[in-house]
């Protein structure tokens, strides 16, 4: 018969491309989602080194003969080379193709008896879920690039599309997702797709004691969350490019508050990556001369193990900050290696507590007891002492119980763009 592979009675390749066709087609407002799942043998060439081609197209007819009894008739299976086999699998989004390829994997990984051996094969498998209006070829060259990305791994593994790594413009790897918000970020920074939104610092007394300046990614409409953008930044060196962007813009935010009326500090959070560049203090001051904002008003945020760092590099952008005039705070004070010992060497004047102390409050009197204890502290060493996070009156109540000068988080207010900061504000006077 015709389009159908004669050692396995599969598909063909072109049977393959025109299966693939007919599923698109079906004339559905919603289109059920379907899977591409290309399975390719580990180091089927040595088999038939071995044992000859007749030795290849033995345990190939084995595998047809667990494929059609595995899949039974969940999906159409096609041959696409010697070793390689493709499964169309309809309605199936990726959480189902995923089980479904750790199916396929278990049935290659059965043992295979030959000549006077046993073979213990492994596959490398790639995914490819088919998007609307994605045309046949373009859905197959998905699931064969996936499927090398698990060859390229060491074989015996699976990958879905979208996930292999790949190179982005910084010769950095990436996963595909990464590499489209690589290219996104990039975009953004040439059309203006970048902004900062602020989200204010509320004292114990109801006045606003800072906003954080937090940035925004979106082109075309779309938006790109900072969990996925920034990531994505610190891996390409982008982040410094935001970096200085975010200075600057902060910088010019403090400047326009001041001439609004509000004496309000604007604090910008800087990376490891920054910090570690010779040019960091040169931004700093390009962004103070730019904006001919009062230096006190601009605050820079940075983690505890930056303030710890004995890198000359690090220590002269600290002392060169200091010399500014700019307020330094210390972020997320609380997780990973932070160490109350560490504070009477650190030149801050505030401490941020992470929302991980926040959320169990007041529940947790263990954390109750921790955040006294570092309030306490910071207060001794001339700190202002911030919580993050917080999205209950309760949580406040013990928070300010506790000592806490400062209150940040979404039972006040959301992080919110300059314009309605500024209304923001203008109402809160007001009351």
């Amino acid at each position: 018969m015709n389009n159908i592979d004669p050692l396995t009675g599969f598909l063909d390749r072109l049977a393959c491309l025109r299966t693939i066709e007919s599923f698109t087609a079906t004339p559905t407002r919603r289109p059920e989602p379907f899977a591409v799942i290309w399975v390719d043998l580990d180091r089927f060439k040595k088999i038939n080194e071995s044992f000859g081609h007749p030795g290849g197209d033995q345990v190939i007819k084995d595998l047809a003969v667990r494929f059609r009894t595995r899949v039974s008739g969940r999906a159409e299976i096609a041959r696409m080379s010697g070793d390689e086999f493709v499964f169309l699998v309809p309605g199936c989004d990726r959480s189902a193709a995923e089980q479904f390829a750790r199916e396929m994997a278990s049935t290659v990984e059965e043992l295979i008896p030959l000549g006077n051996l046993t073979l213990c094969p492994t596959a490398s498998i790639g995914i490819a879920i088919h998007d609307p209006g994605e045309d046949s070829l373009a859905l197959l060259e998905r699931a064969d690039r996936a499927m090398y990305a698990a060859k390229d791994k060491g074989g015996n593994s699976i990958v879905c599309s979208g996930d292999e790594a790949v190179q982005g413009r910084q010769g950095i790897t990436l996963a595909r997702e990464e590499l489209s918000i690589e290219s996104t970020l990039h975009a953004a920074l040439e059309t203006g797709g970048l902004c900062l939104h602020y989200q204010p610092i509320i004292l114990a007394n109801g006045n606003i004691e800072a906003v954080e300046a937090l940035m925004r990614c979106s082109v075309n409409g779309e938006s790109v969350p900072p969990g996925k953008f920034i990531p994505v930044a610190e891996k390409t060196g982008l982040v410094v490019r935001l970096g200085e962007w975010s200075l600057l813009q902060g910088a010019l935010q403090a400047r326009g508050l001041q001439d609004a009326g509000y004496h309000t500090k604007v604090a910008i959070n800087v990376s490891r990556a920054q910090l570690i560049s010779p040019k960091f203090t040169q931004a700093l001051h390009a962004a103070l001369i730019c904006s001919n904002v009062k230096p006190e008003l601009v605050e820079l945020e940075l983690t505890e193990s930056l303030f710890m760092d004995i890198s000359d590099t690090v220590q002269n952008n600290l002392k060169n900050a200091i010399a500014a005039g700019v307020n330094l705070a210390i972020d997320d004070f609380g997780t990973g290696y932070s160490c109350l010992a560490n504070l009477k060497d650190i030149p801050a004047k505030k401490i941020k507590l992470d929302r991980a102390f926040v959320t169990v409050l007041p529940e947790d009197r263990r954390a109750q007891a921790v955040v006294r204890a570092m309030t306490q502290l910071g207060h001794e060493l001339g700190m202002t002492v911030v919580a993050e996070g917080c999205e209950r009156q309760e949580e406040i109540d013990a928070l300010l119980d506790a000592g806490v000068d400062a209150i940040q988080g979404f039972f006040y207010a959301r992080p919110m763009p300059e314009d309605t900061l500024l209304a923001w504000l203008k109402a809160r006077n007001t009351r």
